[in-house]
């Protein structure tokens, strides 16, 4: 059905990309928010994606490869605007909250907490490339075409993404250890 709908959307049908923008939006929402950390971010990403998604739709020749060419341009879209976030921030820093699905029973809110905190350290583009892999489950090479990114580069991401994230989580618990009196 996928293909079907990426078909007639290549032949100008607006109604045929509708379908398909509803049948993939939640999951670039998702991805989108994951990487950018701001629900207001993450769908300007999207909607910027699907425009050029929409633009370029012509050029695609398989069609079985849309969603990973969507991928990859809502990856840029989020690039493009965590770059516009930093260019015009003024300082204020706001930490919108991510909703959830439904109660965590693995996760108490202190360790979600210090995982978002440590998270939120990390480059864009070493968030985007744990997303891909950890939360779509994707293996380095489909990480890596959906990133625009060579292999060993996106190896290389993943390595030192999660260096930095376990790293991030250490720091927090060591800090967090301390007497108050020494952190005072």
């Amino acid at each position: 059905m996928l293909e079907e709908l990426v078909h007639q959307a290549q032949q100008g049908d607006a109604d045929a990309f509708d379908a398909l923008a509803r049948m993939v939006g939640d999951r670039c929402q998702a991805i989108a928010v994951r990487i950018l950390r701001d629900t207001g971010l993450a769908e300007d990403a999207v909607q910027a994606a699907l425009v050029t998604a929409w633009i370029e739709i012509r050029t695609l020749r398989d069609r079985a490869r849309f969603e990973p060419r969507l991928h990859r341009i809502l990856t840029n879209a989020c690039y493009a605007e965590a770059r516009r976030r930093t260019r015009w921030s003024v300082g204020v820093r706001v930490i919108p909250t991510v909703e959830s699905s439904g109660p965590d029973d693995f996760l108490t809110v202190d360790d979600r907490d210090l995982l978002e905190r440590a998270f939120r350290r990390l480059t864009v583009q070493q968030r985007s490339v744990l997303v891909f892999h950890h939360y779509l489950g994707l293996s380095l090479p489909e990480v890596a075409e959906r990133t625009g990114l060579p292999v060993g580069t996106a190896k290389s991401r993943l390595f030192y993404a999660t260096r930095a994230l376990k790293a991030s989580i250490e720091a927090d618990d060591r800090a967090s250890s301390l007497p108050l009196e020494r952190m005072a």
